[in-house]
């Protein structure tokens, strides 16, 4: 029956496991839908005369010509702005499957799966859209709140003296007066 019992409570401490697992990959849920609505992505053509923003999902949030693109022609600002068009909705993917993996985990390699896509989509190889994912990785700000910039921090103020209770005083008063 003991064997039985540890195999059990062994069992049931695996299952609790895997709900904490579960629990802290859930979690995050809020702040990663957070992320991908916030998501941004931008491309400019060689020339810089097309940019386009793309939003989650590579949707397009913004086309900009500048005067001279447009004076190219129709054939090559055509060219020009569904190239830069793949390449800004090609960096909101990459962009969503690394919030993803970074909430949800690398169980399924999403970023794997991305670059290998676009890469023959692309015509490229997964190595040089890994190395445009790196550079395409906002840099984590410093966080300064908690520095003081002109003078170092004072000393931390010594906590109050607790004032004496009722019955402190009372028994002090009974002991000066014996005195």
């Amino acid at each position: 029956m003991s064997a039985e019992f540890e195999h059990l409570v062994a069992e049931f401490e695996r299952f609790q496991a895997g709900v904490r697992s579960a629990d802290d990959r859930f979690a995050g849920l809020g702040a990663m839908q957070q992320q991908l609505t916030e998501l941004r992505a931008s491309a400019a053509s060689p020339d810089g005369g097309v940019t386009v923003v793309t939003g989650p999902g590579g949707a397009v949030l913004d086309v900009k010509f500048t005067e001279a693109a447009l004076a190219k022609g129709p054939h090559a600002l055509s060219a020009t702005l569904l190239a830069t068009l793949r390449e800004a909705v090609g960096e909101a993917a990459r962009r969503q499957a690394v919030i993803v993996e970074e909430n949800m985990g690398d169980d399924l390699g999403l970023v794997d799966q991305v670059l290998e896509t676009q890469a023959v989509a692309f015509g490229t190889t997964v190595e040089e859209l890994r190395s445009k994912l790196a550079e395409e990785r906002p840099r984590a700000a410093e966080d300064f709140s908690e520095q003081r910039v002109l003078r170092p921090a004072d000393p931390p103020a010594a906590p109050p003296a607790p004032s004496p209770s009722a019955g402190d005083r009372f028994l002090r008063n009974l002991f000066d007066e014996e005195d």
